[in-house]
């Protein structure tokens, strides 16, 4: 029994413990400091001349930092009950060996020295118990390890609690102020002037997003050349507009057996959108069933769709560089104690929200994967 104990607990050491640990911590760790960065930009911000880009940037690092730190806790929760789940099996063979251990101590002298087998048997029983020491004094070590190493994981969840205050509140404040800045912004070139009533016409007649799209790719336009530099240069190398996941493809039908053109794409509530290429507002509001929608004109042959905002910025005609804000989208953020609690059970319970995103070149979709990076 003595021996069959003791390759139990040589054999079932855990050697990863430091490389589960620096995985957790050092993504918190660095997702706070991203977070106290995101606080001093947004005092920055105040004196920035171009406030509204330097709330974009703000706003994108408290997403980041608040993404990061998500992830970090998640691995940190789930670190920590993998260890708590090693350290009571560990702890239920060590309590029995030590019995082992203290039966032997009561038994009488002479027993000791005898063993059926003869006194080979002897000296091999001897050389094992003799082993025991220090094999149970690195079982005790490695014991000691992980409970210091779990006590570090619900101090990390715990502190976590104060850099989430400061980071839910300050990207709160960021957004806010963005909207503000955007509707005083009065230095955007505008390329054309929509008709409204050519709108108002358009949207009368349209019984769904294709068509709509495509007879606004038809509306006469004044003005100059699409701005920047030629779209064609960005294709496979675009950034999505807003962070999160790609949920759905092109071509891949939804849970209602619907195919459409454009990805799903999953958000966190009121994360900012965003324009992956310096383009024009062809059209900005509520269209049918798809919430709000902003429809940018990258060049003079596509059209950018987004839908499904919860708040748009902008007006039609005005043309906007790349990286710049076009809304938010819907939903709120989770109280405190409610976003530490889907950190270890729900990793993407979080992005609750989807964003449509259409491509279109000549009035016809293409697809978004051969332009944007998200393979």
């Amino acid at each position: 029994m003595i021996r069959a104990l003791f390759i139990v607990l040589t054999t079932s050491l855990v050697a990863t413990t430091a490389t589960a640990q620096d995985s957790a911590t050092t993504i918190a760790r660095r997702a706070a400091g991203q977070l106290e960065a995101a606080q001093a930009a947004l005092k920055a911000a105040d004196k920035a001349s171009d406030r509204v880009r330097a709330l974009t940037q703000t706003i994108r690092a408290y997403e980041n930092g608040l993404t990061a730190l998500r992830e970090g806790l998640r691995r940190a929760a789930i670190r920590e009950a993998s260890l708590s789940r090693a350290f009571e099996a560990k702890r239920d063979r060590v309590s029995r060996l030590l019995g082992v251990l203290q039966s032997i101590g009561t038994s009488p002298t002479p027993l000791l020295l005898l063993h059926p087998s003869g006194p080979i048997g002897t000296a091999r029983s001897g050389m094992i118990v003799a082993g025991l020491t220090p094999a149970l004094q690195t079982e005790v070590e490695t014991l000691k390890a992980e409970l210091q190493e779990i006590a570090l994981l619900r101090a990390l969840q715990d502190s976590a609690a104060d850099s989430l205050r400061v980071g839910l509140a300050g990207v709160q404040q960021a957004r806010t102020e963005l909207s503000q800045a955007v509707s005083n912004r009065s230095d955007l070139p505008e390329r054309y002037l929509a008709d409204p009533e050519a709108l108002i016409r358009l949207m009368e007649g349209t019984e769904t997003l294709e068509g709509f799209a495509k007879g606004l790719a038809n509306l006469d336009r004044t003005g100059a050349a699409a701005p920047g530099p030629d779209f064609e240069q960005a294709r496979g190398g675009l950034a999505l507009p807003v962070a999160g996941t790609v949920l759905r493809r092109a071509g891949e039908a939804d849970a209602a057996g619907i195919v459409r053109p454009g990805i799903v794409v999953a958000t966190a509530p009121r994360a900012l959108v965003t324009t992956p290429w310096a383009a024009t507002i062809r059209y900005l509001g509520p269209l049918l069933d798809y919430g709000n929608v902003m429809i940018l004109e990258p060049d003079d042959r596509y059209l950018l769709v987004l839908a499904g905002l919860d708040q748009v910025y902008g007006a039609p005609g005005q043309v906007l560089p790349a990286g710049a804000p076009v809304g938010l989208m819907g939903g709120s953020a989770p109280p405190t104690d409610v976003f530490l609690m889907q950190n270890a059970n729900q990793a993407g319970a979080e992005r609750s929200e989807t964003l449509y995103m259409e491509l279109r070149q000549g009035g016809q979709p293409v697809d978004p994967a051969d332009w944007f990076a998200f393979q």
